[in-house]
């Protein structure tokens, strides 16, 4: 199953128990609402669905796993009730992720931004090369890592995550997020990635898909409130996009592409 959209796309695939959803986009994999919408969509299929019983999360090209949210869609945010449609579907794609009773395992193959960072966090096992660097841009814009945070807080800790959060212009290396847990493995090259993958797959889909679920449960205990976390997050991003500091960088890194 492929969803068009604006350039890019999302696509599903279901193959010996495993469905691998896969999402693109021109401008370095960055996330405009639609893909998000149908990500979370995708998910919540792929969690439904009998038949699968292990979940691939990955973005198409050799090069930025994800850009993180869409500029062109961040400059066009005209009042707060926009702004919140728009960070909701980081949020409703990392609660997608979190109910999911099937391990979510992430192909990193890429740097990876911001939001996309969130997608990384929330995932139950990521596995990623050692050019997959990582950096939290959002201050850098005039807005923070609200939405995503909880996800990545959760997954590596609040000293870790306010570095990331703190110097938004520092790239952390692979070997970074593996030794704080956001990497459960760091390989070579993409090669080593989709071996890895593939055994981690295989191994799973011979075990108890019960057992699995009530293991995601306990791993993500605590969460419950995130449906109303994650929107309130969303708010804040939603009304700092509007002010003119964010207006200026924003333009400023859109004329630099």
């Amino acid at each position: 199953m492929i969803l068009e959209i604006s350039g890019g796309y999302v696509k599903s695939e279901f193959h010996n128990s495993v469905t691998t959803i896969e999402f693109y986009h021109p401008q370095s994999n960055s996330l405009p609402l639609k893909i998000l919408d149908e990500l979370a969509q995708a998910i919540h299929r792929a969690g439904n669905d009998n038949e699968t019983k292990v979940v691939i999360l990955r973005s198409a090209g050799e090069k930025a796993f994800c850009a993180g949210a869409s500029f062109d869609e961040l400059s066009s945010i005209q009042n707060a009730e926009q702004g919140l449609q728009f960070f909701s579907g980081f949020a409703h794609v990392i609660n997608a992720m979190r109910i999911c009773p099937k391990f979510i395992i992430s192909r990193i193959h890429g740097k990876c931004v911001g939001g996309g960072l969130g997608l990384v966090a929330a995932s139950d096992y990521a596995i990623a090369t050692e050019e997959a660097e990582i950096k939290l841009s959002e201050l850098s814009i005039g807005i923070g890592p609200f939405v995503v945070g909880p996800a990545i807080e959760k997954k590596i800790g609040i000293s870790a995550f306010s570095q990331l959060a703190i110097d938004a212009a520092m790239w952390r290396s692979a070997q970074w997020a593996g030794r704080k847990g956001l990497f459960a493995e760091v390989h070579l090259a993409i090669d080593g990635v989709d071996e890895s993958i593939s055994k981690l797959a295989n191994a799973l889909i011979h075990s108890s898909p019960e057992a699995m679920a009530e293991m995601k449960k306990i791993f993500w205990k605590g969460t419950e409130n995130w449906d109303h976390l994650l929107l309130e997050r969303a708010a804040i991003s939603g009304k700092l996009v509007l002010s003119s500091f964010t207006r200026n960088a924003i333009e400023k890194f859109k004329a630099k592409r």
